[in-house]
């Protein structure tokens, strides 16, 4: 089943394109956290990064580098905030991998709020044990 990705990269939904090539494109988001926020999108349909092959991955995450320095260059970003949410309990809306790419200046004001949870006593040796490759 098409996801609206696959159907804007068919040229069926219109968008504003920064940049392609044969194994992606880059778009500006349609509800952007800041403007200028591009979505780094493969042309294949992979739902997560498990089912990217490792190639195409490293090539997506070569144009984010290219994005994120032309965000810093023409808008003057002082950073940006490159995230993938990889799966629905990640917030993953469309099943196809994408990739943010933010821009953000020191006064913007945005806040992304991530909440911190501690380890109990031992814990974190346990997740690291469990972990461990």
């Amino acid at each position: 089943m098409p996801t609206i990705f696959s159907r804007i990269i068919a040229g069926e939904i219109p968008s504003v394109r920064i940049y392609e090539d044969s194994v992606c494109i880059v778009i500006l988001d349609i509800a952007p956290m800041a403007k200028g926020h591009c979505l780094v999108i493969p042309r294949e349909c992979w739902p997560t990064v498990a089912e990217c092959p490792a190639e195409a991955f490293a090539h997506l995450m070569e144009v984010v580098r290219k994005v994120d320095a032309r965000l810093r260059a023409v808008l003057g970003a002082d950073a940006t905030n490159i995230m993938i949410n990889n799966g629905p309990a990640a917030g993953q809306e469309v099943p196809h991998l994408h990739i943010h790419v933010i821009p953000r200046m020191l006064d913007d004001g945005l806040r992304m709020k991530i909440v911190k949870q501690t380890y109990g006593p031992g814990e974190m040796q346990q997740f690291g044990q469990r972990l461990a490759m």
